[in-house]
C-alpha cells in the first residue's frame, strides 16, 4: 500500500470506530481480515495512525473546525502531530490510486492556521471538555499532567505472576529467554512490565498458556491486594466481569476458603472458566439477576465482598482512547446511580465484622467519591477502613493514576460492617 492509501484506510477505520461501540483494536482487526492485500507493515502503519488520532482527537477536531470525520482528523494529524508542510499534505491527497481525494479550500485554510494562537486548556490537555472541571477539582494544579498521562502515552503491558505455579524470578528469566525485556513493577510484588512497543503476543507464550502469568495492570493487582483476601475466608467477587480480579483474590486465598464470582452476563461467566482452569484457581460461578438476585444464600455470610463496579473506564483511556469521546455526562450519572444500587445489594452479603471493597477504573468524582458518599449516608453500619498504600501513606480512599502511580486510573475504598 502507498502512504496515501494507508491514510485513506486509517480514515475509514476511524469512521467505523465512531459509528459503532467496538474497541479500536477489534475494528482494526476486522479491517485487516477484510483487506487481505494489506501486509503487516501496512496494518501496523494504519493502526499507529488510528491510535495517534484517537489520543489527540479533541485537539484535531478543534483544529479542523469541529469536524470529527476520519478524513478531517487524519489531515489534522498530518499538520499537527507529524508537522508536515501543506505541500506534502497535498501530495498525499492527490486522489490518485487508492489515496484520499484532494484537499478542499476549507481544509487548506484550517491546516494553514496550525500553530497560530493558543489552544483552549481542555484541547491542549486532550480530554473531553465536560470532564475538565472534575479534573481541576480533583487534581488541582496537576490536572493537565494527569490528563496528558491518561491520554497520550501508550500503556505498557503488565503481567501478574501466578505465585501458586511459579516465582517471579523464574518467570522473569523465562520471559528474557523469549527475547522480551520484563521489568519489576514498583508496587505489586507479583508484577512484571513489558514495553508497549512493539506489543508482544503474550497469549502465545508458554508461560501464559500454562497459567504462570496473566495480563493484569499493576493498579488492578494493587487494589486486589488492598482488599485483604486471606486463606479460609468466604470471598465474593460481586461484579466479576472478565475474571482478572477473581484470579487475584483466589491466589491470595491460597486455595483455602470459599470464592464466589458473580456477574449479570452469562458470557462473562463462561469466559472466566478457562482462566480459572489455566491458573489452577477454584471458584463458584454464579449468574445474577438484573436485580442482584442469586446470592441470597450468602446474605450475612461473606468475610469480604469485592465490588469492581461497572464504570466509564476513564482510568483506561490510555489503552482505549476511543472511549473518551463516546462518554457523555448522562452516561456518567447513569453509572453513578447503578454503582450506588450495586453497593447496597452487595452490602447485604457482608457478615458483621466482614469487609466491603469498592473499586472502579474511573478517574471521575461522580463514580468514585460521590458513589461511596451516597453509600455511607445510606449505610451507617459500615465504617471506612484505613489502608496503607504501597507507595506510602494511609487513607480510607485511594486513587491511582498514570501520572501518580504509573498505573491505569483506579479508585479504592474499603468498609467494615460494624453491626
Amino acid at each position: 500500500m502507498t502512504p496515501a492509501a494507508r491514510l485513506a484506510a486509517a480514515a475509514s477505520v476511524l469512521d467505523s470506530i465512531a459509528q459503532g461501540r467496538h474497541p479500536a483494536e477489534v475494528v482494526l482487526k476486522a479491517w485487516g481480515q477484510q483487506n487481505r492485500y494489506a501486509g503487516s507493515k501496512d496494518r501496523r502503519a494504519i493502526a499507529d495512525r488510528v491510535y495517534k488520532v484517537l489520543r489527540a482527537r479533541g485537539r484535531l477536531s478543534w483544529i479542523m473546525g469541529g469536524r470529527e470525520d476520519g478524513r478531517a482528523l487524519v489531515i489534522g494529524s498530518l499538520a499537527t502531530l507529524d508537522g508536515l508542510p501543506i505541500e506534502e499534505i497535498e501530495a498525499l491527497h492527490s486522489g490518485d490510486g487508492y489515496g484520499p481525494r484532494p484537499l478542499s479550500k476549507q481544509e487548506r485554510s484550517r491546516i494553514a492556521l496550525v500553530g497560530e494562537g493558543e489552544l483552549p486548556g481542555w484541547v491542549a490537555a486532550g480530554i473531553p471538555e465536560f470532564v475538565v472541571e472534575d479534573f481541576k477539582t480533583t487534581y488541582g494544579d496537576r490536572w493537565t499532567e494527569e490528563a496528558r498521562e491518561l491520554m497520550q502515552p501508550r500503556a505498557p503491558i503488565d503481567l501478574r505472576v501466578n505465585s501458586s505455579k511459579a516465582d517471579i524470578d523464574a518467570v522473569e528469566a523465562e520471559l528474557k529467554e523469549a527475547e522480551l525485556s520484563p521489568e519489576r513493577t514498583p508496587w505489586s510484588p507479583w508484577g512484571l512490565r513489558l514495553a508497549a512497543e512493539p506489543p508482544p503476543n503474550v497469549q502465545a507464550l508458554e508461560a501464559f498458556r500454562e497459567g504462570r502469568i496473566e495480563i493484569q495492570d499493576e493498579g488492578s493487582q494493587v487494589v486486589c491486594a488492598l482488599a485483604g483476601a486471606r486463606p479460609g475466608m468466604t470471598v465474593v467477587d460481586y461484579c466479576a466481569g472478565g475474571g482478572g480480579k477473581t484470579l487475584g483474590l483466589g491466589l491470595a486465598m491460597e486455595g483455602q476458603g470459599r470464592l464466589v464470582a458473580s456477574d449479570v452476563v452469562q458470557k462473562r461467566i463462561d469466559n472466566i472458566r478457562p482462566r480459572l482452569e489455566r491458573a489452577g484457581v477454584e471458584a463458584d460461578l454464579r449468574l445474577l439477576g438484573q436485580n442482584g438476585g442469586g446470592l441470597e444464600d450468602l446474605n450475612g455470610e461473606a468475610d469480604l465482598v469485592f465490588v469492581d463496579a461497572p464504570c466509564s473506564g476513564s482510568g483506561t483511556w490510555r489503552r482505549r482512547p476511543e472511549d473518551a469521546w463516546r462518554l457523555t455526562p448522562e452516561e456518567v450519572q447513569r453509572l453513578h446511580a447503578l454503582q450506588v444500587r450495586i453497593l447496597g445489594q452487595a452490602a447485604r452479603l457482608v457478615k458483621p465484622g466482614g469487609r466491603l471493597a469498592y473499586v472502579t477504573c474511573s478517574m471521575l468524582t461522580a463514580e468514585n467519591e460521590a458513589s461511596v458518599d451516597a453509600f455511607e449516608a445510606a449505610h451507617p453500619d459500615f465504617s471506612p477502613v484505613v489502608v496503607s498504600a504501597p507507595w506510602g501513606g494511609e487513607a480510607a480512599r485511594l486513587r491511582l493514576s498514570p501520572a501518580a502511580t504509573g498505573t491505569d486510573g483506579f479508585f479504592f475504598a474499603l468498609y467494615e460492617r460494624t453491626a
